[in-house]
């Protein structure tokens, strides 16, 4: 990336130059990215589900050196700013309105599943890593997060073939979660309110979330997306601890100021939360934020599966997948329960 000159100093290339460089792997993986929202709207299927699906499919593509450089600005830099966009979603008006007693239930909710995750990964011989890994995706906002919280833990600590299939189980989860939930608050008797809580505390993708509220009923639609929006807001201080009890532990103990300080991308979602919360955004401009950030999600979620090895994938047995699925059912058990007890 650098050139050495005759004087000895280095020279930066050029903007085209970069761009050069980094095109082919952006091509590819912009074009899986499209070929999976095509095949998300017209069959229904998650989009991020598709983009995982495709990206592993396509992972033979990574034998060409020359896509390297463009995979991997999709997987850091687009998981980056779409997780910063992903904050114009989010108000603190929004968390308030959600009351004192609902709030609390929902924190319950999430320590549920990062409790049962991190208790199944001890159970099969997983890292600890793998258990934060699967618990705050769940708990949080899923592909997101997870994306989120293995841009801190690092392939060190978690190998993309697991990170794949993390990402795999918590998309799959997530859709049959948003076809199930709805008619089982119904099942539940619970009124519109109850049911919101549920759908909103329990399931993991942001979309899937409010479209299963909305599934139920408007009243329910908006209270779980009260309630989901308040997950997503608490990403920040969820990946901050996470970063502070991971930072660059193998070489060494740092200065206590660098490691309370937590990863830019979640300052500035942090930031950009409480912009949010002071100064009215156009609805249309929230709606295109929206789409950028999954556009973007999509990106680095599509070019980090075709990073992955699919074989290493299909080698890590069901053992490797139970971490997400304890934080699921979890969830699910422990936000029905408070739904039903003291909403």
């Amino acid at each position: 990336m650098f050139l050495a000159q005759l004087d000895g100093s280095v020279a930066k290339p050029s903007r085209i130059e970069i761009w050069k460089t980094l095109w082919p792997g952006l091509a590819i993986c912009g074009i899986a990215s499209i070929a999976a929202a095509w095949l998300s709207e017209h069959y229904g299927a998650p989009i991020i589900l598709m983009g995982l699906l495709i990206g592993l499919a396509l992972n033979f593509v990574t034998s060409e050196k020359r896509t390297h450089p463009g995979l991997d600005f999709a997987s850091k830099a687009c998981l980056r700013w779409g997780i910063v966009v992903l904050g114009t979603q989010v108000t603190l008006a929004q968390i308030v309105a959600l009351g004192p007693v609902p709030f609390l239930a929902l924190l319950m909710v999430m320590a549920a599943a990062m409790g049962a995750a991190l208790l199944v990964a001890r159970m099969t011989g997983a890292s600890t890593a793998i258990g934060i890994l699967a618990g705050g995706a769940t708990a949080i906002c899923g592909a997101s997060a997870a994306l989120a919280l293995f841009g801190v833990l690092g392939a060190k600590r978690i190998s993309q073939a697991q990170f794949a299939l993390t990402l795999v189980v918590i998309s799959m989860a997530s859709a049959l979660a948003m076809s199930f939930y709805p008619p089982l608050a119904g099942l539940m008797h619970l009124d519109d309110r109850q049911a919101g809580f549920l759908i909103g505390a329990s399931i993991h993708d942001v979309a899937q979330a409010i479209g299963g509220g909305y599934a139920y009923s408007d009243i329910a639609g908006s209270y779980a997306t009260i309630v989901k929006l308040s997950r997503v807001a608490l990403l920040a201080p969820i990946v901050a601890v996470v970063s502070l009890i991971y930072t660059d532990e193998d070489a060494g103990q740092r200065h206590w100021i660098r490691k309370l300080a937590m990863p830019w991308f979640i300052t500035l979602f942090l930031a950009v939360v409480v912009l949010n919360s002071l100064v009215t955004i156009p609805a249309f401009v929230v709606h295109l934020n929206l789409t950028l950030s999954k556009s973007l999600l999509l990106l680095a979620v599509t070019a980090t599966a075709m990073r992955s090895r699919l074989d290493l994938v299909m080698q890590m047995g069901w053992k490797a997948a139970m971490p997400v699925v304890a934080a699921t059912l979890a969830s699910l058990v422990v936000a029905l329960a408070f739904s039903m007890m003291i909403l």
